[in-house]
């Protein structure tokens, strides 16, 4: 049961950092790997901004490793939360809002549209200032009235 609890309060926690890394970081001082991304129409595979997929994921290996070493110990269990988050990244922000992969282009569920419309808000501004919507998985709710 404690191992199911890390697990699921790691998970949520990461929607915490990802706020603030992509707020402070992404549109801070590593602005150079992340604009790319907020450009209208990015004309190659991948972007400058993929790098940050590298760099969330390291951690999580690291953990694995450790967790595994160390026995199936908590870290192990927190490597799972961050890596079921980083799945469920990837799923709502590379395939579901920039359709990197065309899996679910038309969705007519409330939350993914209200995730979407966040995210387009967010990617209005074309420039590392005046952000909003720095979440991933818990936006707003008015994006979902709207």
């Amino acid at each position: 049961m404690i191992s199911f609890l890390i697990f699921l309060g790691v998970f949520l926690f990461m929607e915490c950092v990802t706020w603030l890394t992509h707020k402070y970081i992404m549109h801070g001082f590593m602005w150079y790997f992340h604009a790319d991304h907020h450009q209208p129409k990015y004309e190659h595979t991948f972007e400058r901004n993929d790098i940050f997929f590298v760099i969330f994921a390291t951690p999580s290996i690291l953990l694995f490793y450790f967790g595994v070493e160390g026995g199936f110990n908590y870290l192990f269990f927190i490597a799972c939360g961050i890596t079921l988050y980083g799945a469920c990244y990837f799923l709502i922000h590379d395939v579901l809002i920039h359709q990197r992969f065309k899996w679910f282009k038309n969705t007519k569920n409330k939350y993914l549209v209200g995730l979407r419309k966040a995210h387009k808000i967010h990617h209005k501004h074309l420039n590392k200032e005046k952000g909003e919507c720095f979440g991933m998985l818990f936006v707003p709710l008015k994006y979902y009235k709207m």
